[in-house]
């Protein structure tokens, strides 16, 4: 078995003190293995992207070790060294520099690297192929989409070649289409470099086309678990709704009332049976109606 790529141990994460200390992570043990694509979810505040920071040697820990590619982040002699060899960012906003053509964007990681000019230029055009740019490498992020300038971001981040890449939120500011074809092109990196991905979501479906979900409350890890069938993950997203405990609970909150009477009869049941049991499969028949309950959900959040 393979080492694996992070590992913590009773890791946290605190600010302030006395009375007033916040624990943004609280005694967070992990493991990634090589060649993982991971996404962490959580509601705002629960310490996702405090984890991520420290993942990258943006912040350091307050306890605990935090091991990176082999490396204790907290005693890097070198953490811009460490950040521009080992590590790869992908932020919600690409933060291209606007007066750059996506090629040079995509060369400035290089820079002081020990690689020549020569190697940059072919390197940055490899990778703006690789994400599907090769014919706009010489446009300015003006003159790029959205998803455009967010594969660009993507194309630099792999720049060093990177064991881990870290992405905050990246389809955040994305339209659902350009969100899908981002999301698309993380698997196929994953897949066809064996790139180690961390991704910090808000989107089910983001979370959904990973190999494995962690889910954080009040800077904990308290849900960790493997993809396997849509339809379970679903359903495992359902029951950690707030839809979902109020059909468990059975108390009447008003999101229930967006289902008629038999609806939430079967679904209470359904995430009862699957609350005590995660690992069994849900009834293919309910598959339809665990659809509309999601498209429900999507258009209440919206509005």
């Amino acid at each position: 078995m393979s080492e694996p790529i992070i590992s913590t141990s009773h890791l946290s994460k605190l600010y302030g003190s006395g009375e007033t200390v916040v624990r943004a992570l609280n005694d967070v043990n992990l493991e990634v293995l090589p060649g993982e694509f991971l996404a962490v979810m959580g509601p705002s505040g629960c310490g996702k992207s405090t984890l991520l920071n420290i993942l990258g040697a943006l912040d350091q820990p307050s306890e605990g070790e935090v091991w990176v590619a082999g490396e204790n982040v907290a005693k890097l002699k070198n953490v811009d060294a460490f950040r521009a060899r080992t590590v790869g960012f992908v932020f919600q906003l690409h933060n291209l520099l606007p007066t750059l053509t996506a090629q040079e964007n995509v060369e400035v990681p290089m820079q002081g690297q020990k690689i020549g000019r020569g190697e940059r230029h072919k390197r940055a055009a490899h990778l703006l192929e690789l994400v599907g740019l090769g014919d706009r490498r010489d446009h300015l992020p003006s003159q790029l989409s959205g998803g455009q300038r967010q594969r660009v971001a993507i194309a630099r981040a792999l720049a060093n070649e990177p064991a881990l890449i870290l992405a905050d939120e990246p389809t955040g500011a994305l339209d659902s289409q350009s969100g899908e074809e981002l999301l698309a092109l993380l698997g196929d990196l994953n897949r066809s470099q064996d790139t180690t991905i961390v991704v910090v979501t808000h989107d089910r479906r983001v979370a959904q086309a990973t190999g494995r979900i962690l889910r954080m409350r009040d800077g904990q890890i308290v849900d960790d678990h493997r993809v396997d069938n849509p339809l379970e993950e679903d359903l495992r997203m359902l029951a950690h709704s707030k839809l979902g405990q109020s059909l468990l609970d059975g108390n009447g909150q008003p999101g229930a009332t967006l289902l008629s009477t038999t609806e939430r009869e079967v679904l209470r049941r359904l995430l009862t049976r699957f609350d005590d049991a995660p690992g069994s499969e849900a009834p293919a028949e309910v598959a339809e109606l665990l659809a509309q309950l999601n498209e429900r959900q999507e258009v209440g959040a919206k509005e």
